[in-house]
């Protein structure tokens, strides 16, 4: 087995179809099934099954794919690092993101991060929660902040905290008479805005499955991209949308109510490789922790923590 085998399986195994995964890889397509062939007659098992249209996985294909995305994306990372410590190059710390986080903890962390360590070439890649998990095994990005939670053996997943959920409601509209906290109930019958519209499962999943488990429906859900679009319509009186509390701060045109349901809420979770123990990962892991002892003690204090509770990180 070698790297050009495991190249050209997941390039199949990614397309589903011999032809097109040869014309990615700019090669005929009878080399690359016998390469694949030899693949499978060197591990003893079929990877492939090749009768079905499109080309599907088997068991040990499925696991042999997820395994080798993580061996590639190594082997990029130690190409990459090496190349640039030859060069004297700063190492590369690249950060996935869901969109809502941004309004939250992580410009803080990020500011932090830098000061710490100047040497690290900090970059920020907004990802979708679902696809930072092979964004993270082909070694895309080294870090994730997203929001869904998942069953992975080969991401690690802290749930650094659960943030509140509020609800986005146009002004001048019979929701916007009082600026209390309000029930799911209240949802019912009204115009639901939800995103992102793909990939699923996503947030919007989060917030339907919530309005589900308390009964509640609405009159239509409209789906869209991104949250800025969401708060958009809002703002336009096509319907209200359920957002992170610290999220608030992006539109001053609505109005935004608490939600009364203890269950409202989102989790920001912190994910990673399994295994991996860099240094720069540990500094993350220490300033996050150092982040909420601040506002741990702010709250001790008679300050605004609580309020902030769903700013962090």
């Amino acid at each position: 087995m070698d790297l050009r085998q495991m190249r050209y399986f997941v390039a199949v195994a990614r397309e589903r179809n011999f032809t097109r995964a040869a014309q990615i890889l700019h090669i005929a397509q009878p080399p690359l099934s016998r390469q694949i062939q030899l693949l499978e007659e060197e591990l003893g098992v079929v990877l492939l099954l090749r009768k079905s249209r499109p080309v599907k996985l088997t068991e040990a294909g499925r696991l042999f794919y997820e395994q080798s995305l993580q061996v590639l994306g190594r082997v990029d990372q130690m190409k990459a690092a090496t190349q640039r410590v030859g060069l004297n190059q700063n190492s590369v710390l690249s950060i996935g993101f869901v969109a809502s986080t941004l309004y939250g903890g992580l410009p803080l962390l990020v500011r932090r991060l830098r000061q710490s360590a100047p040497e690290l070439d900090v970059r920020l890649l907004e990802i979708l929660s679902t696809p930072q998990l092979p964004a993270l095994k082909e070694g895309r990005i080294d870090v994730g902040f997203g929001r869904l939670r998942h069953s992975d053996p080969n991401i690690v997943s802290t749930v650094l905290h659960d943030e509140r959920l509020v609800v986005a409601v146009p002004l001048d509209t019979p929701l916007a008479e009082e600026t209390g906290p309000l029930s799911l109930a209240m949802l019912g019958g009204q115009n639901l805005i939800v995103y992102p519209r793909e990939p699923r499962p996503s947030y919007a999943d989060q917030v339907l499955s919530l309005l589900q488990q308390a009964e509640v429906r609405p009159a239509e859900v409209h789906e869209v991209r991104e949250i800025q679009t969401a708060l958009g319509l809002v703002a336009a009186a096509s319907g209200v949308c359920i957002i992170p509390a610290s999220a608030r701060q992006m539109r001053s045109d609505v109005l935004y109510r608490a939600i009364e349901d203890t269950r409202a809420t989102s989790p920001v979770i912190l994910n990673h490789r399994v295994g991996d123990t860099s240094r720069p990962l540990e500094l993350i892991k220490a300033l996050i922790r150092d982040i909420y002892a601040e506002d741990a003690a702010s709250a001790e204090e008679g300050g605004t923590a609580p309020a902030r509770g769903a700013e962090r990180v």
